[in-house]
């Protein structure tokens, strides 16, 4: 899992971001680009990177807004190492984007202006990214685009339509992407997640809720950023050189795919 000498971009720099940004510096990923719209989150996980060692940068931009696609491409061109390892993390539900409190609503309640900043980020964001940084990954003759996507989108959730169209639709375009790219040795794939547990974020849960939530899951546990950040090594890796296309669950059982 030696990813020496490959630049990696992370969208997003939160709980899944930092471990994801985390994992890959830990196996010689370098620079390693964090790209968050909210800066101090960004540079936190930045400084924490060179802390340990790393060659960090972290890009303040919306990722939604082609003014931030600009400004993360003027980033990423005075960089010496090029981009070769994109993961399109950054994505929220309705609700987490404008703080309502109402997060799970019917389709037929739901208004078209609410549905805009959810695909925007979701799909649009995905596009915009991976637009400013494949012709580079092209010619150099190697690249990972690796998206997070949802089960959400894959099995077909209640309540967060828009949200699920805009997952859905992500993995439908590295589908594509994979069948274009694949000939100059680019990899395209994506991770379809469950529910995560959060633990910087969730208090401190009590061993009885963990072995109720526990139930739902055949591995027997949740979810968790880290689980997420070895599945994207791994996809990152030379190892994972013949993988493109896919969609891998990663929901410890909680739903099956063939």
């Amino acid at each position: 899992m030696d990813l020496a000498g490959r630049g990696a971009l992370v969208t997003g720099a939160g709980q899944v971001g930092r471990a994801i940004a985390t994992t890959l510096a830990a196996h010689g990923a370098a620079p390693i680009v964090v790209v968050d719209i909210a800066g101090r989150v960004g540079e936190e996980l930045a400084a924490d990177l060179k802390a340990a060692g790393a060659d960090a940068v972290s890009v303040t931009a919306d990722i939604t807004d082609p003014a931030g696609i600009a400004l993360l491409s003027e980033a990423v061109r005075g960089l010496q190492q090029p981009i070769q390892i994109l993961v399109n993390n950054a994505g929220l539900p309705p609700g987490f984007l404008d703080g309502s409190s109402s997060i799970l609503r019917p389709f037929a309640e739901t208004e078209p202006e609410e549905w805009e900043p959810v695909i925007q980020l979701n799909l649009y964001g995905v596009l915009r990214v991976t637009r400013a940084l494949l012709p580079s990954m092209i010619d150099s003759g190697w690249g990972r685009v690796i998206t997070i996507v949802s089960d959400a989108g894959r099995t077909g959730d209640p309540n967060v339509a828009a949200y699920a169209a805009a997952k859905a639709g992500a993995a439908g375009f590295m589908r594509c992407l994979a069948s274009e790219v694949g000939r100059y040795h680019v990899t395209a794939n994506s991770i379809s997640l469950g529910l995560l547990w959060r633990p910087q974020n969730d208090s401190t849960p009590s061993p009885e809720y963990l072995q109720r939530l526990a139930r739902h899951y055949p591995a027997g546990r949740p979810g968790y950023p880290q689980d997420v950040a070895n599945l994207v090594l791994y996809l990152a890796s030379d190892a994972a050189e013949w993988i493109t296309g896919q969609v891998y669950p990663l929901n410890g059982g909680y739903s099956y795919a063939l």
